[in-house]
């Protein structure tokens, strides 16, 4: 029974295993043994002697020597087999014990269902216990799978029990199925089928969080571990500053080999404010100290120049000793091509020389593009030189003895000018302080009144500048206004001329009255028209293209009706064109444009209509 429920039970197992049987149970009883524990067989003794397990093997000597216990179901120990092929079916024999025998299913059913177990799951339900099955006959049959740690039975025939480790349950789990019978006793209630399935208890469940939240932390430990491990360290701390650290630090930054240190603290100092006017001699005194290491970095870049003009240059002659090795090998090549030599060699060889041909001509094109490039690229510096002075070159020429001087005296030249730039903005410094403490309270308030004032006069001529804008609107509105009074009252003049002219002519022909009310028409519609002009003039131009699509749409209308039309009957038809357009809106365009339309009133009382027409040919006629 051990043994199948082994092979079944097993979640990881290693695949290289040591080959024997499934059903073997000779096989399956030395391993057992040999790991200490003891198979049950008939009388629940060993299945096999000790002669053939490992000789003087002690199941306690785990506890005596601290070694802990090997675990059958760990994978890649080598001590549980590989569970059978899914397509052999598993032979299920008779489970023996002191108080019932255990009978197995028939192999032919399917095997039992189960739940989903739930995760630290350590508690099984049994189910179908025979109802004179006690508790003692059950932990005989549930304990060769493992320590049992609980059992709860129930007066309905089934139990739940609770291991000491997970792997326990897939060997429980193995004898769903198999029916139980107490001793040999034929009755009903010392029979039943027992049903094995996973249980959901709160103490696995809690256990498995546990387990879970230990895992986490040490996985956050090891991973905190690993990034401190890998975080770089972190930089030394800046000491203070003070005049001890100071003069230290001054020796520090004139040693080569301290300068990098030397420098960040300086510039550290620096930025925290540390400078003043006690101190500034102090810092110029290291600054001069941090400048003098400017020359001996440009002495050690033109040392690494030359290095790479020489790593250039022996680079270049080993590329063209290459490049000629590889002229050499294409002229082989093409000697072997000739007809001489060529038809001599047999197709597959002639195929690999062709081949071996073309790439050396390629690795050949190559190399000499690179010799080519190289050799452009030093063209151009040559001629960058030849174009403006270089600094590495002029501090090659300082070899000699009198040019190392010249350089000295510069640059003790320079260091001088430099201090007395640093005297004289100390000086500066010195005047605008002692300014600054003259200064009184009057004076600050006349800034003060002054500041107010300019505020003041900017007012006044922004609004200064208003004023005189409108008023040159104002003058422009008056003298179009003046314009337009002297041209009316010039037509007035003329027309009236004109009327006493008809009069007397009139008086003389002896015309009726009739004609002379005709003149008066004409007169009275030469004002109108000349206000009319004026009115457009002064009233503004269509608004959007809207409004002119409807100027075209109505005068088309109205055209066609010369008799007029009303206001509904013109709305009506404009809204079979735009349902959003109202009549309030097409009488305010046809009121803006008096040349265009006119109203009329037809009608006497009740039947009094008001009529629109389209009069803009009637004004061209008359002119």
């Amino acid at each position: 029974f051990l043994a199948a429920a082994d092979g079944l039970g097993s979640i990881a197992i290693d695949t290289t295993q040591l080959n024997m049987s499934v059903t073997d149970p000779t096989a399956w009883a030395t391993a057992m043994n040999n790991l200490g524990m003891v198979p049950v067989g008939l009388a629940g003794q060993q299945l096999v002697t000790d002669s053939i397990c490992v000789p003087g093997f002690d199941p306690s000597l785990s506890m005596m020597t601290g070694i802990t216990p090997i675990n059958p179901m760990i994978p890649g120990m080598g001590l549980v087999p590989p569970p059978p092929p899914t397509d052999v079916p598993v032979v299920k024999e008779i489970i023996h014990c002191k108080s019932c025998t255990l009978f197995p299913p028939n192999p032919n059913l399917p095997p039992p269902s189960t739940r989903e177990r739930p995760p630290g799951c350590k508690t099984v339900f049994v189910g179908g216990l025979p109802e004179n099955a006690t508790e003692e006959i059950i932990q005989e049959v549930f304990e060769q799978c493992g320590d049992i740690t609980a059992i709860r039975k129930s007066k309905k025939n089934f139990c739940h029990i609770r291991f000491a480790e997970e792997f326990m349950v897939d060997k429980a789990i193995y004898l769903s199925g198999y029916r139980m019978r107490l001793g040999s006793s034929t009755d009903k209630k010392d029979s039943g089928r027992l049903h094995v399935d996973f249980a959901q208890a709160r103490d696995d469940f809690y256990e498995w969080e546990c387990k879970q939240r230990m895992l986490a932390r040490e996985e956050r430990h090891r991973r905190k571990m690993e990034e401190d491990r890998l975080r770089p360290p972190s930089p030394p701390a800046i000491m203070h500053y003070s005049e001890h650290e100071a003069a230290l630090l001054a020796e520090k930054l004139k040693d080569d080999s301290k300068f990098s240190e030397a420098i960040t603290v300086l510039l550290t100092w620096i930025e925290r404010g540390e400078v003043n006017r006690r101190s500034a001699n102090q810092f110029y005194s290291m600054v001069q100290s941090a400048n003098s290491h400017v020359r001996r970095l440009m002495n050690e870049k033109a040392a690494h120049e030359q290095e790479m003009e020489q790593a250039k240059e022996s680079f270049k002659n080993a590329l063209t000793g290459i490049l000629t090795q590889f002229e050499q090998i294409v002229a082989v090549f093409n000697a072997s091509t000739r007809q001489k030599a060529w038809d001599h060699f047999s197709k597959a060889q002639r195929k690999n020389i062709d081949i071996w041909r073309k790439h050396s001509e390629e690795l050949r094109n190559a190399h000499s593009e690179q010799l080519m490039g190289i050799r452009r690229e030093e063209e151009m510096e040559m001629s960058d030189d030849d174009s403006g002075d270089n600094p590495s070159k002029k501090l090659r020429v300082d070899d000699s003895a009198l040019a190392a001087q010249a350089y000295a005296l510069k640059e003790e030249n320079d260091s001088l000018r430099w201090q007395l730039d640093a005297y004289r903005n100390e000086v500066e410094l010195l005047k605008q302080e002692k300014g600054q403490l003259f200064r009184t309270e009057e004076s600050l308030t006349k800034d003060q009144q002054l500041q107010f004032l300019q505020q003041t006069m900017q007012g006044m001529q922004q609004q200064l500048l208003s004023i005189q804008e409108e008023l040159n609107n104002k003058k422009s509105e008056l003298e179009q206004a003046k314009e337009e009074q002297t041209h009316t009252q010039a037509m007035l003049k003329v027309l009236q001329e004109q009327l006493k002219s008809t009069k007397e002519l009139a008086e003389i022909n002896g015309h009726d009255e009739s004609q002379a009310n005709e003149i008066n028409v004409l007169t009275v519609a030469l004002v109108n028209q000349d206000r009319e002009k004026n009115s457009e003039k002064r009233s503004p131009g269509l608004k959007s293209e809207k409004e002119a699509l409807l100027i075209g749409i109505i005068s088309t209308f109205l055209h066609v009706h010369p008799f007029g039309a009303n206001i509904e009957y013109l709305w009506s038809y404009m809204q079979q064109l735009d349902s959003r357009i109202s009549a309030n809106e097409i009488e305010m365009l046809l009121m803006r444009l008096p040349r265009m339309f006119k109203q009329e009133f037809t009608g006497v009382g009740a039947t009094l209509e008001k009529r629109w027409k389209f009069c803009a040919f009637e004004g061209i006629k008359t002119v």
